[in-house]
Protein backbone atom coordinates (compact mmCIF):
# COMPACT_ATOMS: atom_id res chain seq x y z
CA UNK A 1 0.00 0.00 0.00
CA UNK A 2 1.14 3.17 -1.55
CA UNK A 3 1.95 6.28 1.50
CA UNK A 4 -0.48 8.90 1.98
CA UNK A 5 0.86 12.28 1.71
CA UNK A 6 -0.77 15.49 3.35
CA UNK A 7 -0.63 19.27 2.20
CA UNK A 8 -0.87 20.78 5.71
CA UNK A 9 -2.21 24.02 6.35
CA UNK A 10 -2.22 25.33 2.38
CA UNK A 11 -4.43 28.39 1.64
CA UNK A 12 -6.16 28.75 -1.72
CA UNK A 13 -5.74 32.21 -3.13
CA UNK A 14 -9.31 33.27 -1.32
CA UNK A 15 -7.13 32.42 1.79
CA UNK A 16 -9.37 29.48 2.72
CA UNK A 17 -6.78 26.95 5.01
CA UNK A 18 -7.06 23.32 3.95
CA UNK A 19 -5.29 20.03 4.37
CA UNK A 20 -4.59 18.05 1.09
CA UNK A 21 -4.68 13.99 1.33
CA UNK A 22 -2.92 12.39 -2.35
CA UNK A 23 -2.48 8.50 -2.45
CA UNK A 24 -1.63 6.85 -5.53
CA UNK A 25 -1.02 9.84 -7.28
CA UNK A 26 -4.51 11.55 -7.03
CA UNK A 27 -6.04 13.94 -5.00
CA UNK A 28 -8.28 11.87 -1.92
CA UNK A 29 -9.47 13.76 0.46
CA UNK A 30 -9.46 17.97 1.18
CA UNK A 31 -10.29 18.39 4.65
CA UNK A 32 -10.20 21.07 7.23
CA UNK A 33 -6.41 22.36 7.85
CA UNK A 34 -4.81 19.59 10.86
CA UNK A 35 -7.25 16.90 9.51
CA UNK A 36 -5.73 15.19 7.27
CA UNK A 37 -4.07 11.80 8.12
CA UNK A 38 -1.40 10.31 6.28
CA UNK A 39 2.17 8.88 6.53
CA UNK A 40 4.19 12.09 4.95
CA UNK A 41 2.71 15.14 6.12
CA UNK A 42 4.43 18.72 4.79
CA UNK A 43 3.69 21.43 6.40
CA UNK A 44 2.99 24.44 4.39
CA UNK A 45 2.32 26.94 6.96
CA UNK A 46 2.30 30.08 5.15
CA UNK A 47 1.74 28.95 1.72
CA UNK A 48 -0.33 29.04 -1.19
CA UNK A 49 -1.75 26.32 -2.90
CA UNK A 50 -3.17 26.44 -6.65
CA UNK A 51 -3.90 23.79 -9.21
CA UNK A 52 -0.45 23.27 -11.38
CA UNK A 53 0.02 25.92 -13.20
CA UNK A 54 0.01 25.75 -16.88
CA UNK A 55 2.57 27.22 -19.17
CA UNK A 56 0.69 27.98 -22.66
CA UNK A 57 3.69 29.09 -24.42
CA UNK A 58 7.46 27.90 -24.16
CA UNK A 59 9.97 26.49 -25.97
CA UNK A 60 11.33 23.28 -25.03
CA UNK A 61 13.40 21.75 -27.48
CA UNK A 62 16.77 21.81 -27.12
CA UNK A 63 18.72 21.00 -30.25
CA UNK A 64 17.23 24.10 -31.11
CA UNK A 65 19.16 27.36 -30.98
CA UNK A 66 18.68 30.10 -29.95
CA UNK A 67 15.17 29.07 -29.17
CA UNK A 68 15.00 26.22 -26.80
CA UNK A 69 15.39 24.36 -23.27
CA UNK A 70 14.97 21.45 -21.11
CA UNK A 71 11.43 20.25 -20.53
CA UNK A 72 12.34 20.48 -16.73
CA UNK A 73 14.03 23.59 -16.43
CA UNK A 74 11.12 25.33 -17.87
CA UNK A 75 8.70 23.02 -15.91
CA UNK A 76 8.44 21.60 -12.73
CA UNK A 77 11.70 23.68 -11.58
CA UNK A 78 9.71 27.05 -11.92
CA UNK A 79 6.28 25.80 -10.48
CA UNK A 80 5.10 24.51 -13.31
CA UNK A 81 3.21 21.20 -13.81
CA UNK A 82 2.05 21.60 -17.57
CA UNK A 83 3.85 22.86 -20.48
CA UNK A 84 2.50 23.68 -24.11
CA UNK A 85 5.26 23.82 -26.62
CA UNK A 86 4.45 26.93 -29.07
CA UNK A 87 5.37 25.35 -31.99
CA UNK A 88 9.35 24.88 -31.76
CA UNK A 89 8.74 21.70 -34.19
CA UNK A 90 7.18 20.98 -37.16
CA UNK A 91 6.18 17.60 -38.55
CA UNK A 92 10.02 16.57 -39.19
CA UNK A 93 10.69 16.67 -35.29
CA UNK A 94 7.51 16.67 -33.30
CA UNK A 95 8.31 12.91 -32.76
CA UNK A 96 11.32 13.60 -30.78
CA UNK A 97 9.79 16.68 -28.64
CA UNK A 98 6.72 14.19 -27.79
CA UNK A 99 9.29 11.58 -26.92
CA UNK A 100 10.96 14.08 -24.86
CA UNK A 101 7.94 14.88 -22.84
CA UNK A 102 7.95 10.96 -21.69
CA UNK A 103 10.83 10.79 -20.48
CA UNK A 104 10.12 13.97 -18.53
CA UNK A 105 8.42 14.79 -15.20
CA UNK A 106 6.23 17.49 -16.42
CA UNK A 107 2.97 17.30 -18.87
CA UNK A 108 3.72 18.26 -22.10
CA UNK A 109 1.10 19.44 -24.72
CA UNK A 110 2.38 20.80 -28.03
CA UNK A 111 1.44 23.44 -30.96
CA UNK A 112 2.67 22.23 -34.28
CA UNK A 113 4.47 24.19 -36.38
CA UNK A 114 2.71 24.48 -39.50
CA UNK A 115 6.00 24.95 -41.00
CA UNK A 116 7.76 20.96 -41.28
CA UNK A 117 11.04 22.33 -39.95
CA UNK A 118 9.87 24.46 -37.40
CA UNK A 119 12.45 26.18 -35.05
CA UNK A 120 15.29 24.52 -37.05
CA UNK A 121 15.43 28.01 -38.93
CA UNK A 122 13.83 31.44 -37.40
CA UNK A 123 12.56 32.15 -41.00
CA UNK A 124 10.48 28.86 -41.51
CA UNK A 125 7.67 30.54 -42.73
CA UNK A 126 9.53 32.33 -45.76
CA UNK A 127 9.07 29.36 -47.96
CA UNK A 128 6.03 27.98 -48.58
CA UNK A 129 7.51 24.41 -49.83
CA UNK A 130 8.34 23.83 -46.49
CA UNK A 131 4.41 23.76 -45.22
CA UNK A 132 3.19 20.54 -46.13
CA UNK A 133 -0.29 19.62 -45.96
CA UNK A 134 -0.17 15.65 -45.89
CA UNK A 135 2.53 15.76 -43.21
CA UNK A 136 0.88 18.12 -40.88
CA UNK A 137 -2.53 16.10 -41.26
CA UNK A 138 0.06 12.74 -40.27
CA UNK A 139 1.12 13.74 -37.15
CA UNK A 140 -1.70 15.46 -36.01
CA UNK A 141 -3.45 12.05 -36.33
CA UNK A 142 -0.48 10.44 -34.94
CA UNK A 143 -0.31 12.94 -31.68
CA UNK A 144 -4.19 13.41 -30.64
CA UNK A 145 -3.34 13.12 -27.10
CA UNK A 146 -0.02 15.57 -27.12
CA UNK A 147 -0.99 18.45 -30.49
CA UNK A 148 -3.73 21.25 -28.78
CA UNK A 149 -3.19 22.90 -31.66
CA UNK A 150 -1.25 24.83 -34.56
CA UNK A 151 1.13 27.41 -34.35
CA UNK A 152 1.92 30.06 -37.41
CA UNK A 153 4.43 32.70 -36.70
CA UNK A 154 3.13 35.75 -38.80
CA UNK A 155 5.58 38.34 -38.73
CA UNK A 156 8.40 39.92 -40.73
CA UNK A 157 11.09 37.96 -39.93
CA UNK A 158 9.57 34.29 -40.19
CA UNK A 159 7.45 34.98 -43.41
CA UNK A 160 9.75 37.13 -45.37
CA UNK A 161 8.64 38.36 -48.61
CA UNK A 162 5.47 35.52 -48.30
CA UNK A 163 2.86 38.65 -46.24
CA UNK A 164 -0.09 37.04 -44.85
CA UNK A 165 0.17 34.10 -47.14
CA UNK A 166 0.88 31.71 -44.80
CA UNK A 167 -1.94 32.52 -41.81
CA UNK A 168 -4.19 32.15 -45.16
CA UNK A 169 -2.84 28.26 -45.11
CA UNK A 170 -2.35 28.16 -41.52
CA UNK A 171 -6.26 28.95 -41.03
CA UNK A 172 -7.17 26.33 -43.83
CA UNK A 173 -5.03 23.58 -42.01
CA UNK A 174 -7.14 24.95 -38.98
CA UNK A 175 -9.94 23.98 -41.19
CA UNK A 176 -8.28 20.80 -41.88
CA UNK A 177 -7.38 19.13 -38.29
CA UNK A 178 -10.23 20.78 -36.87
CA UNK A 179 -7.62 22.32 -34.33
CA UNK A 180 -7.06 25.91 -33.17
CA UNK A 181 -4.13 28.19 -34.34
CA UNK A 182 -2.06 29.74 -32.09
CA UNK A 183 -0.82 32.96 -34.04
CA UNK A 184 2.09 34.78 -32.90
CA UNK A 185 2.29 38.47 -33.96
CA UNK A 186 5.39 41.07 -34.27
CA UNK A 187 6.94 43.56 -37.03
CA UNK A 188 5.01 43.98 -40.44
CA UNK A 189 4.42 43.03 -42.80
CA UNK A 190 1.46 41.88 -42.65
CA UNK A 191 -0.11 44.80 -40.83
CA UNK A 192 -1.84 43.73 -37.61
CA UNK A 193 -5.30 44.40 -39.09
CA UNK A 194 -4.94 41.86 -41.70
CA UNK A 195 -3.55 39.49 -39.15
CA UNK A 196 -6.98 40.14 -37.20
CA UNK A 197 -9.13 39.77 -39.43
CA UNK A 198 -8.28 36.25 -39.99
CA UNK A 199 -8.70 34.79 -36.61
CA UNK A 200 -11.76 33.06 -35.86
CA UNK A 201 -12.80 32.56 -32.54
CA UNK A 202 -10.88 29.78 -30.52
CA UNK A 203 -7.83 30.80 -32.14
CA UNK A 204 -5.05 32.05 -29.21
CA UNK A 205 -3.06 35.40 -30.24
CA UNK A 206 -0.32 35.39 -28.28
CA UNK A 207 2.04 38.25 -27.63
CA UNK A 208 -0.32 40.73 -27.50
CA UNK A 209 0.64 43.33 -25.23
CA UNK A 210 4.18 43.69 -27.36
CA UNK A 211 5.08 47.31 -27.74
CA UNK A 212 6.67 47.10 -31.50
CA UNK A 213 5.39 49.24 -33.78
CA UNK A 214 2.71 47.00 -35.37
CA UNK A 215 0.83 46.50 -32.28
CA UNK A 216 -2.86 46.21 -31.34
CA UNK A 217 -3.20 49.59 -29.40
CA UNK A 218 -2.84 53.26 -31.38
CA UNK A 219 -0.82 56.07 -30.32
CA UNK A 220 -2.66 57.51 -27.91
CA UNK A 221 -2.54 53.86 -25.98
CA UNK A 222 -6.10 52.76 -27.15
CA UNK A 223 -7.53 49.18 -28.73
CA UNK A 224 -7.69 49.17 -32.45
CA UNK A 225 -11.15 48.63 -33.40
CA UNK A 226 -9.91 45.47 -35.42
CA UNK A 227 -8.45 44.25 -32.14
CA UNK A 228 -11.89 45.08 -29.90
CA UNK A 229 -14.26 43.34 -32.89
CA UNK A 230 -11.38 40.34 -32.52
CA UNK A 231 -11.98 39.98 -29.32
CA UNK A 232 -16.02 39.96 -29.76
CA UNK A 233 -15.55 37.31 -32.43
CA UNK A 234 -14.07 35.33 -29.05
CA UNK A 235 -10.40 35.23 -29.82
CA UNK A 236 -7.81 33.96 -26.45
CA UNK A 237 -5.14 36.57 -25.54
CA UNK A 238 -2.05 35.35 -24.29
CA UNK A 239 0.81 37.22 -22.86
CA UNK A 240 3.51 35.20 -24.52
CA UNK A 241 6.37 37.59 -22.71
CA UNK A 242 9.52 36.24 -24.28
CA UNK A 243 12.90 38.44 -24.80
CA UNK A 244 10.70 40.75 -26.95
CA UNK A 245 6.77 40.75 -26.71
CA UNK A 246 5.66 42.36 -23.35
CA UNK A 247 5.63 46.08 -23.12
CA UNK A 248 4.64 47.35 -19.12
CA UNK A 249 2.89 50.87 -21.27
CA UNK A 250 0.91 48.19 -23.42
CA UNK A 251 -0.09 46.26 -20.44
CA UNK A 252 -1.17 49.16 -18.54
CA UNK A 253 -3.57 49.98 -21.76
CA UNK A 254 -4.95 46.91 -21.67
CA UNK A 255 -5.42 47.43 -18.05
CA UNK A 256 -6.86 51.00 -18.56
CA UNK A 257 -9.58 49.53 -21.26
CA UNK A 258 -10.07 46.23 -19.30
CA UNK A 259 -9.14 44.14 -21.91
CA UNK A 260 -9.36 41.26 -20.84
CA UNK A 261 -6.81 38.61 -18.62
CA UNK A 262 -6.91 35.41 -20.53
CA UNK A 263 -3.52 33.61 -19.96
CA UNK A 264 -0.47 34.67 -18.98
CA UNK A 265 2.58 32.85 -20.36
CA UNK A 266 6.48 33.49 -20.40
CA UNK A 267 7.45 32.72 -24.30
CA UNK A 268 10.66 31.13 -21.90
CA UNK A 269 13.70 29.33 -23.58
CA UNK A 270 16.52 29.19 -22.06
CA UNK A 271 18.45 32.47 -22.97
CA UNK A 272 15.70 34.62 -21.47
CA UNK A 273 15.45 31.96 -18.44
CA UNK A 274 19.20 32.65 -18.13
CA UNK A 275 19.44 36.40 -18.61
CA UNK A 276 15.92 37.47 -18.52
CA UNK A 277 13.53 39.57 -18.71
CA UNK A 278 11.40 36.42 -18.21
CA UNK A 279 13.61 34.65 -15.90
CA UNK A 280 10.56 32.13 -14.52
CA UNK A 281 7.08 32.07 -14.57
CA UNK A 282 6.49 33.52 -10.78
CA UNK A 283 8.39 36.80 -12.25
CA UNK A 284 5.95 37.00 -14.73
CA UNK A 285 3.00 36.90 -12.49
CA UNK A 286 5.30 38.79 -10.43
CA UNK A 287 4.60 41.80 -12.93
CA UNK A 288 0.90 41.50 -13.26
CA UNK A 289 0.76 41.81 -9.29
CA UNK A 290 2.82 44.82 -10.30
CA UNK A 291 0.31 46.02 -12.63
CA UNK A 292 -2.98 45.95 -10.29
CA UNK A 293 -4.55 42.68 -10.84
CA UNK A 294 -5.56 40.58 -7.97
CA UNK A 295 -3.94 37.72 -6.79
CA UNK A 296 -6.67 35.45 -7.82
CA UNK A 297 -6.71 37.08 -11.33
CA UNK A 298 -3.11 36.17 -12.00
CA UNK A 299 -3.27 32.60 -10.61
CA UNK A 300 -6.56 31.93 -13.05
CA UNK A 301 -5.15 32.99 -15.53
CA UNK A 302 -1.77 30.09 -15.47
CA UNK A 303 -4.99 27.46 -13.76
CA UNK A 304 -8.60 27.18 -14.99
CA UNK A 305 -8.40 30.09 -17.94
CA UNK A 306 -5.53 27.90 -19.68
CA UNK A 307 -7.39 24.32 -18.57
CA UNK A 308 -10.23 25.75 -20.08
CA UNK A 309 -8.98 26.33 -23.60
CA UNK A 310 -7.09 23.30 -23.70
CA UNK A 311 -10.68 21.41 -22.75
CA UNK A 312 -8.85 19.84 -20.33
CA UNK A 313 -10.87 21.18 -17.13
CA UNK A 314 -9.18 18.78 -14.64
CA UNK A 315 -5.64 20.80 -14.89
CA UNK A 316 -7.21 23.75 -13.67
CA UNK A 317 -9.04 22.49 -10.52
CA UNK A 318 -8.93 21.27 -7.30
CA UNK A 319 -10.82 18.29 -6.89
CA UNK A 320 -11.04 14.94 -5.18
CA UNK A 321 -10.67 12.08 -7.77
CA UNK A 322 -8.04 14.47 -9.78
CA UNK A 323 -4.60 13.37 -10.96
CA UNK A 324 -2.40 15.62 -8.15
CA UNK A 325 -1.16 18.28 -9.85
CA UNK A 326 -0.40 21.21 -7.91
CA UNK A 327 1.71 24.09 -7.30
CA UNK A 328 2.33 25.70 -4.29
CA UNK A 329 4.11 29.30 -4.10
CA UNK A 330 4.11 32.35 -1.51
CA UNK A 331 3.80 36.25 -2.04
CA UNK A 332 6.35 38.10 -0.41
CA UNK A 333 6.30 41.59 0.66
CA UNK A 334 9.72 41.86 -0.84
CA UNK A 335 11.32 44.45 -3.52
CA UNK A 336 12.15 43.60 -7.12
CA UNK A 337 13.08 45.36 -10.48
CA UNK A 338 10.78 43.84 -13.13
CA UNK A 339 11.81 44.64 -16.61
CA UNK A 340 10.01 44.05 -19.80
CA UNK A 341 11.11 43.39 -22.79
CA UNK A 342 11.66 46.99 -23.80
CA UNK A 343 14.38 47.50 -21.20
CA UNK A 344 12.28 49.69 -18.61
CA UNK A 345 12.36 48.59 -15.40
CA UNK A 346 9.88 48.95 -12.42
CA UNK A 347 10.23 48.10 -9.00
CA UNK A 348 7.52 46.35 -7.07
CA UNK A 349 6.67 45.70 -3.08
CA UNK A 350 5.32 42.07 -4.13
CA UNK A 351 7.12 39.12 -5.29
CA UNK A 352 5.70 35.77 -5.98
CA UNK A 353 7.70 32.68 -5.29
CA UNK A 354 7.68 29.27 -5.94
CA UNK A 355 8.02 26.52 -2.87
CA UNK A 356 7.28 23.63 -4.86
CA UNK A 357 4.69 21.23 -7.25
CA UNK A 358 2.95 17.94 -6.86
CA UNK A 359 2.71 16.87 -10.44
CA UNK A 360 1.34 13.14 -11.07
CA UNK A 361 0.64 12.58 -7.09
CA UNK A 362 4.96 12.83 -6.44
CA UNK A 363 6.08 15.98 -4.48
CA UNK A 364 9.09 17.79 -5.90
CA UNK A 365 10.27 20.99 -4.23
CA UNK A 366 11.26 24.00 -6.72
Amino acid sequence: MTERMVLQNVKLVNKEKIDIVINDGRLIEITAPGHGIGEQVINLSGHYVSSGWIDLHVHAFPEFDPYGDEIDEIGIKQGVTTIVDAGSCGADRIADLVGNGKESKTNLLAFLNISKIGLQRVDELSNLDWIDREKVIQAVQQYPDEIVGLKARVSRSVVGGNGIEPLHIAEQLSKDTSLPLMVHIGSAPPKIEEVLALLKEGDVMTHYLNGKTNNLFDEKGAPLPEFLEAIQRGIHLDVGHGTASFSFQIAEAAKRYDIGLDTISTDIYRGNRVNGPVFSMANVLSKFLYLGYSLEEVIAAVTNHAARWLKKPELGRIQVGDSANLTIFTVQNKPIELVDSEGEKRTSDKRIETKGVVVNGEFIEC
